[in-house]
């Protein structure tokens, strides 16, 4: 619960920093799981240019048939997925998104711990922004469970400011990743 109103007292601080009024969405699931998965349907669809996401664990066929149409569209996609927990997963989405054109799938691994440098650290990241514009972020996984079953958070946020400092720690991460 600490988590949640950290994330909530960040979203709210940075839009008094914003020069533009903020709008936001949040959605609690799983009470409100069929509502956000349709609004991440509808931001996906209703892309123009580019979609840039990190996310953990991406197991969710519908939302990996719509990425696909934005692709066909034209609409450039950057995905990183977390290496260990998609690269060897046989419902990981990884591998059917790796086909299209505009697509390009990316697989990222933490760092290594620093007493056994065999484990790794988790991309842990659950994160889209949309057109420089729009950024969708919370504790939810796209998988089946995280639109159905588990208790999780999904904030819509439309802000120039926070998809540009997003973009620029995506930005990073890219350069660590490998391509799948």
């Amino acid at each position: 619960m600490c988590r949640l109103w950290t994330f909530l007292l960040l979203v709210t601080h940075l839009s008094f920093l914003s020069a533009e009024p903020l709008s936001t969405h949040l959605y609690t699931l799983p009470f409100e799981a069929d509502s956000a998965l349709q609004r991440i349907i509808k931001t996906i669809d209703s892309s123009h240019n580019r979609i840039d996401a990190a996310i953990y664990s991406f197991t969710h066929k519908t939302i990996a048939k719509h990425l696909a149409k934005a692709a066909k569209r034209g609409v450039k996609i950057r995905i990183i997925f977390d290496k260990s927990a998609n690269l060897h997963n046989r419902k990981s989405q990884l591998g059917y998104l790796a086909k299209y054109r505009n697509i390009e799938t990316l697989v990222l691994e933490g760092k290594p711990y620093r007493k056994n440098r065999s484990e790794k650290a988790l991309m842990h990241m659950k994160v889209m922004i949309v057109d420089n514009r729009r950024v969708v972020m919370g504790s939810a996984n796209w998988t089946y469970s995280g639109f159905g079953k588990n208790y999780e958070v999904l904030c819509f946020i439309d802000d120039y400011g926070m998809a540009k400092q997003l973009e620029r720690a995506f930005e990073r991460m890219v350069k660590r990743t490998e391509v799948y």
